[in-house]
């Protein structure tokens, strides 16, 4: 058995269970599938939005402790900027301590007023631990730091590095194997270093450095006041990878700084087994990194909390939906097999059987139907001798009146032969003209025709015109045999070349010429009707115009239509005009212009049909 035939006949057993079965799959599935996704939506967008809130929340934590520590290293960077510029400093980088500077006060020394002078900083920024003033000579002034002895400033690291970065500020980090000590005995670990050349603005010579050591209380104490979650921390790493700072008990020791590819970011690392996430953010202004360190479990529990609520909350619902399925299942059910016993006993043809009940709902309506369908039915059955027996009178009276056409064509065509072997030949041309007029107009009960055949129709009316008027009447038709082709409503331009001729053509002194012309413009078919009769009066004309105008708006605008009075004047053109816009729409119909003494011009807007079984606009 194939797969398909497997579905088939499954599809067929579900089909085939009773409809409170039915309904109450279907009552659970509406309950039950919804609230399960419903859950699964709300944990996972819960999920993600806290994990987005909770990362932005703590880009920004480090943001801002990146702000503070930027002001802090940016004061140490003004400090520099202002020892640099002291006159007393200038004068020592350039001549050494060796001599004195002029200028001085009670014996004071040069040494002691710059020593003085850095005192200051430190008195008025408890953050500084030291600063030191070394020329190029090696020569030294600190407040706050000396050098082992035999050593030489200017062989240190720091000292080279500043020289390097060319009057740039630069951070060194912690001072490390470095001969400068402070007197306050401050272990390497913690200090920060930050260093800057002065240069002379005239040969571009450096001078000498100015080394300043922060304490790493200051970045301590911005960076712990920050928590993430439980045990998560913040820590401080410069662009080589060195700790700045890290709490007493980092999760993560060693931070690889291949994990920072950008300037922020986030980033996992595996460590003993947990899963670690970092949030970093690198400063541009001091080069650090300052990462949110924590476990990524911790980051869910909020998560979790939410999604026992919403697991707690989809099994309620699913209880809930259960208990009301089966009560729905029951009371929908339990009707229907009430009526479905009913209408058995009427299939068994128990017509008489009804159905009794109260109810407002669709069952009791559908109930009510039922009553409604049986008594109808036995009307129907009672009526259904009586319509056998008017069908078959229809069919009778129609037999009669297609004898009746087809007698007077005989008829006709006997007279016409008639007339030839009496050699009447006027007579038996305006017999067959009429003939020919009959079976035209008659067209099969078509109401459509080809312009062929209408115009051959409107020739053998105008042939029996113009016996009856002899040499008052002439006629000429122009007609593109590739627009015959074409299809339109049959019996147009009869009436109004009849109306030419009554109204126009009689009414004239001396012979009357009647001219159609058929052409196509933009798409649509123009038939135009000229004769050179005694024209409409303006005041009839514009009667006239209104009537035609009038046909077809009252359909549109939903009044009652209007339909030609066959007494009153102009009623063939009126008929015309209420076939063509009723069949085509407003656009179309006639339009007639007339000038007393001149004549009187009708145009037919026609669309073209190119279908005898369609009669609606050809594209």
């Amino acid at each position: 058995m194939t797969r398909k035939s497997r579905i088939t006949m499954d599809s067929l057993k579900l089909n085939n269970l009773p409809l409170r079965y039915k309904l109450i799959v279907h009552f659970l599935l509406i309950s039950i599938l919804p609230s399960i996704g419903l859950g699964l939506l709300i944990g996972w967008t819960v999920d993600r939005i806290v994990e987005d809130q909770s990362n932005e929340n703590t880009i920004q934590l480090i943001g801002k402790v990146n702000t503070a520590l930027e002001n802090d290293v940016e004061n140490l960077q003004k400090i520099t900027y202002l020892i640099s510029f002291d006159p007393g400093v200038q004068k020592f980088l350039a001549k050494g301590i060796s001599t004195d500077i002029s200028g001085t006060t009670s014996g004071e020394s040069a040494e002691y007023n710059i020593r003085k002078f850095l005192q200051g900083f430190t008195t008025l920024s408890s953050e500084i631990a030291g600063i030191m003033v070394v020329n190029s000579g090696g020569d030294f002034i600190s407040n706050e730091m000396y050098t082992r002895s035999g050593t030489s400033v200017t062989d240190e690291e720091w000292y080279k590095a500043a020289v390097d970065n060319k009057g740039i500020f630069k951070i060194v980090g912690h001072p490390y194997g470095r001969a400068v000590r402070s007197h306050a005995d401050y272990k390497e670990s913690e200090v920060v270093s930050a260093v800057r050349a002065i240069i002379d603005p005239e040969t571009q010579v450096v001078q000498g450095v100015v080394l300043v050591d922060l304490k790493l209380r200051v970045i301590a104490e911005t960076a712990r006041d920050v928590t993430l979650g439980k045990t998560g921390y913040l820590t401080v790493v410069d662009s080589s990878g060195d700790m700045i700072y890290t709490p007493q008990h980092p999760l993560i020791k060693n931070i690889p700084m291949k994990l920072f590819t950008e300037t922020s970011g986030i980033s996992s690392e595996k460590v003993d087994g947990r899963h670690i996430q970092m949030i970093y953010r690198t400063s541009p202004f001091t080069g650090w990194t300052t990462l949110g360190v924590f476990p990524m479990e911790e980051s869910a529990y909020g998560v979790r909390e939410i999604t026992f609520n919403v697991v707690t909350f989809v099994f309620v619902v699913c209880m809930l939906g259960m208990t009301a399925s089966f009560y729905l299942a029951y009371s929908i059910s339990r009707p229907i097999g009430q009526l479905m016993s009913f209408m058995s006993k009427a299939e068994s043809g128990d017509l008489t059987i009804r159905y009794w009940g109260e109810r407002s709902d669709e069952i009791g309506m559908l109930g009510r139907s039922f009553n409604a369908m049986l008594a109808q039915i036995s009307r129907l059955l009672s009526l259904t001798e009586l319509q056998e027996r008017q069908k078959r009178e229809a069919e009778l009276r129609s037999l009669q009146a297609h004898i009746k056409p087809h007698f007077l064509y005989n008829t006709l065509d006997t007279i016409h032969w008639m007339a030839r072997n009496k050699g009447a030949e006027d007579i038996a041309e305006v017999v067959h003209s009429l003939s020919r007029l009959f079976r035209l107009g008659l067209s099969k009960g078509s109401d459509i025709v080809p312009l062929a055949d209408e115009l051959e129709h409107i020739v053998s009316y105008l042939k029996i015109q113009q016996v009856r008027y002899s040499s008052k009447l002439a006629y000429s038709i122009e007609a593109d045999p590739q627009l015959q082709e074409f299809y339109v409503l049959k019996l147009l331009l009869q009436p109004i070349v009849e109306n030419a001729i009554y109204h126009g053509i009689k009414e004239r002194r001396g012979p009357g010429h009647i001219s159609i012309e058929v052409t196509e413009a933009k798409g649509d078919l123009y038939m135009t009707v000229r004769d050179n009769g005694a024209g409409i009066p303006p005041d009839r004309l514009a009667m006239l115009r209104q009537k035609l105008d009038r046909i077809g708006l009252e359909q549109e605008s939903g009044a009652e239509q209007h339909v030609p009075d066959s007494t009153g004047s102009g009623y063939g053109i009126l008929n015309v005009q209420a076939r063509i816009r009723l069949t085509y729409g407003q656009e179309y119909g006639l339009h007639i212009d007339s000038e007393i003494g001149t004549g009187t011009t009708v145009i037919v807007r026609h669309p073209i049909v190119r279908d005898s079984y369609n009669t609606h606009k050809s594209i």
